[in-house]
């Protein structure tokens, strides 16, 4: 089944000279750059059909003709999931470290979207009928698969909506915990730079001085142990790979990074050590501000009582 969607946006100063598949997919909450490809997607530049590499510019209008596949290869699946928060527009959940948050390539099962197919069926299908990719229902933002902790679901189109908006606008506080290499000098810090794709590694991220997308992240050190230390880090922007480019970046990665951590075999059995531990939203209907808390997972314990000495 297919539903078609008609998009349309005028470029700020902000954004010109992106792509125009990149200046979509940061416009249109959980739109894929791989989704504006094929015969089913259609993009104008003021009037003139575009192709997805057109750069954009200052006060263009930009629109998108887009069919979107619902649900047709999202299998129902009884997965459990940790209820955090529930009501009619939203629910909140502890993800599990190691669960992808919707279908993609070699994951087209175990996901938060296949659980969502089975504890809401067509009533969340039906409801988000009018939002963006549907194969990704109420998905508002991710974490990455290895990455546990809060995440927020959108119940109805309209909730979709101002979530989304909140995040697009940087008004939800996010402030994850890390297991970090090293000893800290300083016991708190700001991490600023502009990020975009290494050029060795497109599946990679890096500090660009020419391009890129600005971020912002500040840590303040939780425990030390010596040889590693336990962070928390508040960021004010979602880039992909944020807090494991910027730990990186000060020469602290994150323990158990395979991707950005060139010494993560001195510790073979660890895991990702990251973990989202405290986002305040305001609610979609009532604007009621709400802080939710996704305690600390149990690798974070076992790996300290290992392999820590508090100093």
């Amino acid at each position: 089944m297919k539903i078609s969607r008609t998009y349309d946006f005028e470029v700020t100063e902000d954004e010109k000279g992106l792509r125009v598949d990149s200046f979509l997919a940061s416009r249109i909450t959980g739109l894929s750059r791989s989704a504006l490809t094929g015969k089913d997607c259609e993009i104008y530049i003021n009037g003139k059909e575009a192709k997805k590499s057109d750069k954009v510019r200052e006060e263009d209008s930009v629109m998108l003709f887009y069919n979107a596949e619902v649900f047709d290869r999202v299998e129902p699946q009884n997965i459990p999931l940790e209820i955090l928060y529930e009501d009619k527009d939203m629910l909140v959940i502890n993800k599990a470290q190691g669960m992808v948050v919707h279908p993609g390539a070699g994951n087209i099962s175990g996901t938060i979207v296949n659980a969502l197919a089975y504890r809401y069926g067509d009533r969340l299908i039906e409801e988000m009928a009018d939002e963006c990719d549907i194969s990704r229902p109420g998905i508002v933002h991710r974490l990455d698969k290895d990455t546990s902790g809060v995440l927020v679901i959108a119940l109805t189109a309209s909730a979709h909506e101002k979530l989304a908006a909140q995040f697009q606008n940087r008004e939800v506080k996010k402030i994850y915990r890390a297991i970090c290499d090293g000893d800290f000098t300083l016991p708190k810090g700001t991490i600023e730079c502009r990020m975009g794709r290494d050029k060795n590694n497109r599946k990679l991220f890096c500090p660009v001085q020419i391009g890129g997308k600005e971020s912002k992240s500040e840590y303040s050190v939780v425990n030390r142990y010596g040889n590693f230390s336990e962070v928390d880090v508040r960021i004010f922007t979602g880039r992909t790979h944020q807090i494991r480019v910027h730990m990186k970046s000060i020469n602290h990665p994150v323990i158990g990074d395979v991707l950005y951590n060139k010494f993560f075999n001195r510790y073979p059995d660890s895991t990702l050590m990251l973990h989202s531990h405290i986002l305040e939203i305001n609610h979609p209907v009532t604007g009621e501000r709400l802080l939710f808390e996704a305690p600390v997972p149990e690798r974070f314990e076992a790996f300290v009582n290992k392999y820590g000495v508090k100093i």
